[in-house]
């Protein structure tokens, strides 16, 4: 069986998507239509931006959206029997699969972007990837730093989390990370603690956007990073949907349970290879591909 999957912030680079503008009607199209849709011209910033003007939050979400979503639509027999995406990467799954429409999805992605810009605002807070340590004493770490918020954030492989919470906790955790055998414990370039309790404010302007989206039975399952099984009933994909900006991205479980369900080849949809180095790391007998 065939899964797409679709890579979230951290992929974008400076040209992203310019060769599939070019080259293809349809792409051309579809990224027209999303700079009417935002409101400027995104594809000029995609196109010809520096890597700092294409690292804003409310830019970056957008971008990698619509490289990812517009390479897949643009694919002839596109034909997921599964989809899932990393974070961010989760909408532009539910594109593919149909259960939301291109335009509601640009527009729920920028929403998204713009709630949690302002939540980093509110919370100053960072994030760090913890490499070379089992989950399980990750968590532990975490769970013993008082009066800060700490948090697995991202189960990305075996062997990499990243953490997320305030600036002190994250330094705080930093030593107890290393003081446990670390093999690295790096500080992250983001703007805010994603997937974290400090995203609350982002959370409740995403539900009311979401409450007001029209979502629709996908062509497939879709494997959330919140509940990590195949899910297809909408009420539950909004739920996980909003659930997902406060809670970890469990990456690692939904590629276990993809296998579990029959998936043997990857395609990874979207600007570079990150996805397709960590089902390797995963699941090793895996087949990977990109689009």
């Amino acid at each position: 069986m065939k899964a797409y999957i679709f890579p979230g912030q951290g992929a974008q680079f400076p040209g992203m998507g310019k060769e599939l503008y070019e080259s293809n009607k349809k792409a051309k199209e579809l990224f027209e239509q999303a700079n009417e849709i935002l409101g400027f011209r995104i594809t000029d910033i995609m196109f010809e931006g520096s890597a700092d003007e294409l690292k804003q939050t409310n830019v970056t979400q957008p971008a990698i959206f619509l490289h990812s979503v517009i390479l897949a639509m643009s694919t002839e027999g596109l034909n997921p029997d599964m989809v899932a995406g990393h974070s961010l990467g989760e909408f532009s799954a539910l594109v593919a699969n149909g259960v939301l429409a291109f335009e509601d999805g640009l527009r729920l992605v920028h929403q998204r972007a713009l709630a949690m810009q302002e939540a980093c605002e509110i919370n100053p807070s960072t994030m760090a990837a913890i490499l070379g340590l089992p989950d399980e004493k990750v968590e532990e770490i975490c769970q013993s730093i008082a009066d800060e918020i700490v948090v697995p954030a991202n189960y990305n492989c075996p062997g990499q989390l990243v953490i997320s919470g305030s600036n002190q906790g994250i330094q705080i955790a930093f030593e107890k990370m290393k003081e446990a055998g670390a093999k690295r414990a790096l500080p992250l370039p983001v703007g805010g603690a994603f997937h974290s309790p400090l995203m609350e404010p982002a959370r409740i302007k995403l539900q009311k956007a979401i409450d007001e989206t029209t979502f629709h039975i996908g062509s497939c399952p879709v494997y959330q990073n919140v509940s990590t099984t195949a899910v297809t009933e909408v009420n539950a994909i909004k739920d996980n949907l909003t659930a997902q900006l406060t809670a970890p991205v469990k990456w690692t479980q939904s590629i276990q349970n993809m296998v579990k369900d029959g998936a043997s080849h990857f395609v990874e949809c979207g600007p570079g290879k990150v996805l397709q180095g960590l089902v390797k790391k995963i699941h090793p007998e895996a087949e990977v591909s990109g689009l």
